[in-house]
């Protein structure tokens, strides 16, 4: 494979406790919290450490975005659902953590033609008047990479790092096969 490396930006992981939350109740016993139902129909609770933010929802449902690594991920859901447990004791112990969504960044290190690309790369999506980006969508492993004429690329749609790095890679290589970027 290609030498490339990527950067994780950002992972979604969702967490269902099984149990519907009364948020009036849980959102002023909770600090640094967003809740106004009008804008926004869960609490917003924001952690310093790691830095992530909890979207939850009434239905029992959770969703953690912004960490940089799904440990800090997983972290971030067990604290926020540890202080929801502080004002509800019947939250359940045992709860499924998923991993939604990882986007992730790299650099390809050569400027791309993304004309050329369009023409000869398959499943690329390019309207350069609506997103200067070119959208390209592998099907294995299943992710959506963003390519900019910089050569920089954005993967999104993986469940696991090294499904954004595969990706990344694989793409790196349909391009040098296309000769549209040199090794």
């Amino acid at each position: 494979m290609s030498d490339v490396e990527i950067k994780v930006e950002n992972i979604v992981a969702s967490a269902t406790l099984g149990k519907s939350l009364e948020l009036p109740k849980i959102a002023p016993a909770l600090e640094n919290v967003e809740y106004n139902l009008e804008q926004f129909p869960g609490l917003v609770f924001k952690l310093k450490d790691p830095k992530t933010a909890a979207l939850i929802f009434g239905s029992g449902k959770l969703v953690c975005t912004g960490a940089k690594c799904i440990e800090d991920s997983i972290k971030a859901i067990h604290m926020t659902v540890d202080k929801i447990r502080e004002l509800d004791t019947e939250i359940p112990e045992e709860f499924e953590i998923k991993i939604q969504n990882i986007v992730a960044s790299a650099n390809l290190g050569k400027v791309l033609n993304l004309e050329a690309v369009a023409l000869d790369l398959e499943n690329t999506e390019y309207e350069p008047e609506q997103f200067p980006g070119l959208v390209y969508r592998l099907s294995d492993p299943k992710v959506v990479l963003l390519l900019f004429g910089s050569g920089k690329v954005v993967c999104t749609g993986a469940k696991t790092a090294d499904q954004a790095l595969l990706g990344v890679q694989k793409t790196k290589e349909r391009l040098i096969e296309l000769y549209l970027i040199e090794e």
